[in-house]
């Protein structure tokens, strides 16, 4: 996890298999969800025509990504996590597909780097285009549009808030 970062700049000269993508995927699986109910969905475009499909809707992340092999759409099921028999559990509501959605995202991106690969997390995106480019469900929220692939060069790690500062112990 350490050394997983955001990564701006891939390396054009790298690709990702479909089979390297199917074992990375495997481990969202994984990712804890409320009732273990995986509201997450994703659709990933490995051909060349969807890669290209889906940078031209990540507004300006496009520069950032022309060289990123493959691109995930990442959603979640609304209605599913957060509800019991129908009605929100709390006031959340919604909100914990939402966050059923992180903690898969966040298995992603840990795996995607054990396995040598590279990852940025872009919420700019537009939705009801890439909802139409995939045939996504009305019933599912786009949340992101995570990049993958080889980094090119090594990034600067950010500055972090100190510890103390996000953290506080009773």
């Amino acid at each position: 996890a350490s050394t997983r970062r955001s990564i701006r700049s891939y390396d054009a000269t790298k690709t990702i298999s479909e089979q390297e993508g199917r074992t990375l995927m495997e481990a969202v699986q994984e990712a804890p969800s409320w009732a273990n109910l995986q509201p997450t969905h994703y659709y990933v475009a490995i051909t060349p025509e969807k890669v290209a499909a889906v940078q031209d809707l990540v507004g300006g992340n496009k520069s950032r990504i022309k060289e990123a092999p493959v691109l995930i759409v990442s959603t979640f099921e609304r209605g599913k996590s957060g509800f019991f028999q129908g009605n929100p559990a709390n006031e959340v509501g919604d909100g914990w597909g939402a966050y059923d959605n992180g903690l898969s995202n966040c298995y992603l991106v840990l795996k995607a780097r054990a396995m040598g690969f590279d990852t940025l997390i872009m919420g700019m995106r537009e939705a009801n285009k890439l909802r139409q480019l995939f045939a996504i469900p009305e019933s599912e929220t786009i949340m992101a549009v995570i990049s993958l692939g080889y980094r090119k060069g090594e990034p600067i790690q950010p500055r972090h808030r100190s510890f103390d500062d996000i953290v506080k112990f009773y």
